[in-house]
């Protein structure tokens, strides 16, 4: 599978079959995706270079007027048309991140999409993200629900404040991750010095929930809401002090130990959606005992990735520390964020 890619409409295949249904659900779709030749989206392709999943955004200005009732803030942001084949991954996760990211970088107040009601599966997704419904747009059988997201509201409930983290009366830790999970489960955040191409269309790659299987005993410290700052540690035979790195931030939803599931196959089935570790290894760990599965939303990577030596020297963490796990004081938690370049609308 193919990553999520901009297209300009002009390169985009309109006779591909994915887009019957919206030739059905709304009059003159040829003749508007003809106007957009210029202007891009979002699309993903299967192996058979058929299209799986569709995306545009539109920035709008001040007010929108064809919606009941109106829509008004300094920057919003329309999703404008989005559809999504589903396929066994959760790629769907992946296209909301997308809104995210394209709403964080433009600053918008407001974010709204407008479906159909048939559309339970999108509608279920979109409310599962902070998005309520609004109002509605259009008559007759061409009417469609206006579903709207407040940009940096925080309820408390992480996915519904997602991308955005809440940084007050909740504890911050620092996870190692090896390298070779690290840029496989976090795209994002991969280095200049890594092969893009180790990134699949997998739902432990594409998703916003990961699930980190480890045997730490200290991460049943984590509770809902708490952040993690994910450090990627040194590739085998390197000096960490250049090469381990601090690259992003996650936010917990919560801790399981494999004494919460009644078999291996049930703690399987739990963590296999949303981590890469192979049925064969993960059965290995889980028989020496004492596996933690950390699943947690990933909030931000990283734009400029911090080494070990910046993290001792600069934010004065302890090296004597064990750097698998431990907790962060405020202090140094926004002063690695500020390094990293976290957008700060973020936190």
């Amino acid at each position: 599978m193919n990553n999520i890619n901009y297209k300009k409409f002009s390169e985009i295949n309109l006779n591909d079959s994915f887009f019957d249904s919206l030739r059905q659900d709304y009059d003159g779709f040829d003749e508007w995706f003809k106007r957009k030749k210029n202007q891009s989206a979002l699309v993903q392709y299967d192996d058979s270079n058929r299209i799986t999943g569709f995306l545009y955004l539109k920035i709008e200005k001040q007010i929108v007027s064809d919606t009941i009732p109106n829509i008004t803030a300094n920057t919003i942001l329309k999703v404008g048309t989005f559809k999504i084949e589903a396929h066994g991954t959760k790629m769907g996760e992946q296209f909301i991140k997308k809104i995210m990211d394209c709403a964080v970088n433009n600053n918008v107040d407001v974010c709204y999409a407008t479906i159909f009601p048939k559309q339970i599966a999108l509608i279920n997704l979109v409310e599962q993200f902070g998005f309520n419904l609004y109002g509605q747009k259009g008559t007759g059988n061409h009417k469609e629900n206006v579903y709207l997201k407040q940009m940096k509201l925080i309820t408390n409930n992480i996915y519904k404040d997602y991308p955005y983290i809440n940084t007050n009366f909740v504890r911050k830790y620092l996870l190692s991750i090896y390298p070779k999970y690290h840029s496989i489960m976090f795209p994002d955040s991969i280095l200049r010095t890594e092969n893009p191409n180790t990134i699949k269309d997998v739902s432990y790659s594409n998703s916003i929930n990961k699930i980190y299987v480890c045997t730490m005993s200290q991460v049943t410290d984590l509770n809902y809401g708490d952040i993690v700052v994910l450090y990627r540690t040194a590739e085998p035979g390197q000096y960490a002090k250049y090469t381990a790195v601090a690259t992003s931030i996650c936010v917990v939803e919560s801790v399981k130990t494999q004494n919460e599931f009644a078999s291996f196959d049930e703690f399987y089935k739990y963590s296999c959606k949303y981590n890469l570790f192979n049925r064969d290894d993960l059965e290995y760990w889980y028989n020496k005992g004492n596996c933690k599965a950390i699943k947690m939303t990933y909030n931000a990577a990283f734009k400029q990735r911090i080494v070990r030596n910046d993290l001792l020297v600069d934010i004065g963490l302890d090296a004597s520390l064990y750097w698998g796990f431990f907790e962060l004081t405020d202090k140094q938690f926004h002063e690695i964020a500020q390094i990293g370049l976290v957008d700060n609308i973020l936190l």
